[in-house]
């Protein structure tokens, strides 16, 4: 147990490292990731539920074993911060997005498909790396079940205001049992495992690897992204890069301001941050590629595909930042209180 615990801290201290490593070697090598695309079975309401569900869903159960009666309470204190962050989600990133399209100038296609990644609501993702960097998980969970329920509104209503009527169809049903599936139950699961036997030294002892095997599974999940649209990548110019950088780099940086405007503790902050800069940009990918409106333009589906990818590496390197930036103020703590 005591090497899985040591294996576990490597791979949260090097969380960045080893999940771009697996990006890049699943871009040379789509077919070694290929698995976690497998389809295993279709729901009642039609979601395909592929063997990245599993991964999701093993993750979220990880994040359950930290969550407390207390994490609970102190969110139900300030309710007003779901408010914020829902608020934030559907103001800043498709409005920002809007921004730059004009900014850059970018041909309808491309603005069309940045305009929708950024009216989509918060991804699974984010709560992951929340959870790696010391954030909010409770609020993470809560934001992206928020913005998930309305959704089905928000999306359809601020594409067809911000793209000059362009037209799409979201069924709210299978989106809100996916996340169901794949976030709700297993993190209640992991909630009430933690009740029941959080005093329990040997539990205690087991929830010490789990940030490992969540780093490993965010690994798999980013690289089964990148087998299936890595492909895309370079297939219109630097400009699209250059669109979701922007997009989703002052994406992070304004959803933090948010937090910090509304007064949130850090841990907040920073699950806000990643919340709103971290879209569904498989949602939009999906979108992009099964609706009638975006037929006449392929171009839509592959920055919303360079989005889903570049969302997962960037809100990696950015949790990393946090939690590397959290050990340096500890050492510095432990070195003051030696003196």
């Amino acid at each position: 147990m005591k090497q899985l615990q040591k294996l576990s801290k490597f791979l949260s201290d090097y969380t960045s490292i080893v999940v771009i490593a697996i990006a890049v070697i699943t871009f040379f090598l789509p077919s070694l990731m290929g698995w976690v695309n497998f389809q295993l079975f279709t729901d009642p309401v039609a979601n395909k539920f592929t063997s990245q569900s599993i991964i999701i869903g093993v993750i979220m159960f990880s994040m359950g074993l930290t969550l407390t009666t207390e994490d609970f309470k102190i969110l139900a204190q300030r309710p007003f911060d779901i408010c914020i962050g829902a608020i934030a989600q559907y103001l800043i990133m498709p409005f920002l997005a809007f921004a730059i399209t004009k900014l850059l100038n970018l041909p309808d296609g491309i603005a069309l498909g940045l305009i929708l990644v950024g009216c989509c609501p918060g991804g699974v993702s984010s709560n992951i790396m929340s959870y790696l960097c010391g954030g909010d998980v409770a609020f993470s969970v809560g934001m992206t079940t928020v913005s998930t329920i309305l959704s089905p509104v928000m999306t359809p209503l601020m594409v067809s205001f911000l793209a000059s009527g362009a037209k799409i169809t979201i069924h709210g049903l299978p989106m809100f049992v996916s996340i169901i599936e794949t976030v709700i139950v297993p993190v209640a699961i992991g909630f009430v495992l933690n009740y029941a036997l959080g005093k329990n030294e040997a539990f205690k002892e087991v929830q010490k690897v789990m940030p490992g095997v969540a780093v490993l599974g965010l690994a798999c999940v980013v690289g089964g992204v990148i087998s299936s649209q890595g492909s895309k990548f370079f297939q219109s110019g630097i400009v699209i890069f250059v669109a979701v950088l922007l997009h989703n780099g002052f994406g992070y940086f304004l959803g933090y301001c948010a937090g910090k405007l509304t007064g949130m503790n850090t841990a907040k902050k920073r699950t806000i941050s990643i919340e709103v800069g971290m879209q569904n940009a498989g949602l939009a990918t999906n979108l992009a590629t099964t609706t009638a409106q975006f037929a006449s333009t392929p171009e839509s589906a592959i920055i919303c595909a360079v989005s889903c990818v570049w969302h997962s590496i960037s809100g990696t390197l950015l949790a990393g930042m946090f939690a590397q930036y959290d050990k340096i103020k500890s050492g510095h703590k432990e070195t003051a209180t030696a003196k």
